[in-house]
C-alpha cells in the first residue's frame, strides 16, 4: 500500500504519546514493505527540512505561516476561551491548511503520485484528511486517541468536539485505543459499526530491563537522595489535572504515616507544577515527593523506570495508557487509575497468578494511599509482578501486533 499519514506529531517534534506511535507505527509500515508520506507539523524554530527521508518515510512539513493575529476576528467565541489558546488553534489550522493544499495540488495533481488510503490522527490533522478525501475520494482511516470531552473532563471546546465527530462521519473507519475509547465514543455520537479496536505498543527489545545497570539505577536513586531502604514511587508524565497527579500528592501524605520512608518522584512539566509545589508544602511532604519539571529521553526514562520499586499513574482519563507499557516493559509493577475512560484497565492485571499491578479509584486517595502501603509492604510480591507485567508486553502489546493489525483494517477498508 502507499499510505499517506496525516499527523501533527512526528520526529524530532514529539510532545506526547501521539508522536511516539506516528514514529514507531510509520518506520515499520516501511518495514513491511509499503510506502509511506507523512504530513506533519513545521512550526520549530530552527526550520525543519520541508521535504525529507526519515528511516524509509517520506516526510512533508509545509512551512509554518502565522495567521493568528487575524483568527479572533473570524472565528467563534468558543474557541476564543479555548483553554489552550489562540497560538495553537492557529497552529493546527495552518498546518492542516497547508498540509491538504501540498497533497492535492503538488503531489497528486502536479506531480500525479497516487495514494492507496489516508490515515488522520486525531483532530489536530482531520481537516487537512477530510478535504483530501473530498478531492480525491479516497478511502479515510481515522484514529481517534482521545476526545476533547475526555481531555477536558468535558469542559472543552464544542466546535474540536463537532470537528471529531466530522471527521468520524466522513472516515471509511474510525480506529480507537482501547475498549473504553470504544464505548465513550458510541456515547457521544460516533458510528459503532465503523469504530475498530487497536491497541498501542512498545518495543520490548528497547525497554528492557537488563539494558540498564544496576550502577545506572543506583546513580538515579542517589541524584535524588534517596536511599537504599526507602522504596521510591515514581511519577513521569504531564503535570495536568486530568493525570491525577495532585491527588497522589495528598495521598502521599497518608502513604508516609504508614511508611515513612517512602518517597515519591514526580518527573514532567505542565500548568500544575506551583500547584502541586503549593500543595507540597502545605502537607509538609518536602522531605517525601519531589518534583522534576524536565523532559526526559528514552534512556533517561528507562533508567527512572529501573531505579523505582513502583510506578504510579493515577489518571482520570486516559484511553490507552503508554507510560503504564513502558515501566510494564521494564519488569516494573504499576499502580493505574482505573474508573471512567480509561485503557490502563485494560493493561493492566490486577489479581491472580499473571497480576502485574494495581487498579485504583484516582477520586479517592484513601483508595489510592491503601493500595499504594499494600503494596509496598511485599516486596517480592512487587518483583513477581514486574515480571508478569514484563510477560504480557511481549505477548500482547508489542508494536509488530499493533502493525499487522493496523494494517490489516487498512486492507478491509480498501476491499470494502
Amino acid at each position: 500500500m502507499k499510505i499517506a499519514l496525516f499527523v501533527y506529531e512526528f520526529p524530532p517534534k514529539i510532545v506526547g504519546g501521539l508522536g511516539t506511535y506516528a514514529m514507531e507505527v510509520a518506520r515499520r509500515f516501511v518495514m513491511f514493505g509499503h510506502e509511506v508520506s507523512v504530513f506533519t507539523m513545521n512550526d520549530d524554530e530552527s526550520s525543519l527540512p520541508i521535504r525529507e527521508m526519515w528511516r524509509g518515510v517520506e516526510v512533508h512539513r509545509p512551512a509554518h505561516i502565522d495567521i493568528s493575529d487575524s483568527l479572533p476576528h473570524i472565528i467563534a467565541d468558543d474557541v476564543k476561551k479555548w483553554g489552550r489558546g489562540i497560538e495553537l488553534f492557529s497552529k493546527v489550522l495552518t498546518y492542516n491548511i497547508l498540509s491538504a493544499h501540498s497533497f492535492i495540488n503538488e503531489i497528486s495533481r502536479r506531480d500525479g503520485l497516487k495514494y492507496d488510503i489516508a490515515a488522520a490522527h486525531d483532530w489536530l490533522s482531520i481537516i487537512s484528511a477530510v478535504t483530501v478525501k473530498k478531492e480525491l475520494k479516497m478511502p479515510l482511516a481515522f484514529h481517534i486517541h482521545s476526545t476533547e470531552k475526555g481531555r477536558t473532563l468535558g469542559n472543552g471546546s464544542e466546535i474540536i468536539g463537532s470537528m471529531e465527530l466530522k471527521g468520524g462521519e466522513v472516515a471509511d473507519k474510525i480506529i480507537t485505543v482501547s475498549h473504553a475509547m470504544r464505548d465513550e465514543l458510541k456515547d457521544i455520537g460516533f458510528q459503532n459499526e465503523k469504530i475498530e479496536i487497536c491497541y498501542n505498543g512498545i518495543d520490548p527489545e528497547k525497554y528492557d530491563p537488563g539494558k540498564v545497570s544496576v550502577e545506572e539505577a543506583i546513580r538515579v536513586r542517589e541524584s535524588y537522595g534517596v536511599n537504599d531502604d526507602e522504596p521510591l514511587l515514581l511519577y513521569i508524565g504531564r503535570l495536568t489535572i486530568i493525570k491525577g497527579v495532585d491527588r497522589l500528592v495528598i495521598a502521599m501524605s497518608r502513604v508516609i504515616e504508614n511508611i515513612p520512608k517512602a518517597r515519591l518522584i514526580i518527573v514532567g512539566v505542565g500548568a500544575m507544577e506551583q500547584y502541586l509545589k503549593a500543595l507540597i508544602s502545605r502537607f509538609n511532604l518536602q522531605n517525601n515527593v519531589k518534583i522534576y519539571p524536565k523532559f526526559l529521553t528514552e534512556e533517561e526514562k528507562m533508567a527512572h523506570y529501573a531505579a523505582c520499586d513502583l510506578a504510579v499513574f493515577p489518571s482520570l482519563y486516559e484511553p490507552f495508557g503508554i507510560v503504564a507499557l513502558e515501566a510494564m516493559s521494564m519488569a516494573k509493577p504499576v499502580v493505574v487509575g482505573a474508573r471512567g475512560v480509561s485503557g490502563m484497565r485494560e493493561i493492566v492485571i490486577p489479581s491472580g497468578p499473571n497480576q502485574c499491578g494495581f487498579h485504583i479509584d484516582p477520586y479517592d486517595q484513601n483508595n489510592m494511599a491503601e493500595t499504594i502501603v499494600e503494596a509496598l509492604k511485599n516486596p517480592e510480591n512487587l518483583m513477581k509482578m514486574g515480571r508478569n507485567g514484563r510477560d504480557r508486553v511481549k505477548k500482547f502489546f508489542n508494536w509488530e501486533i499493533v502493525v499487522n493489525k493496523t494494517l490489516k483494517i487498512y486492507e478491509n477498508i480498501l476491499s470494502g
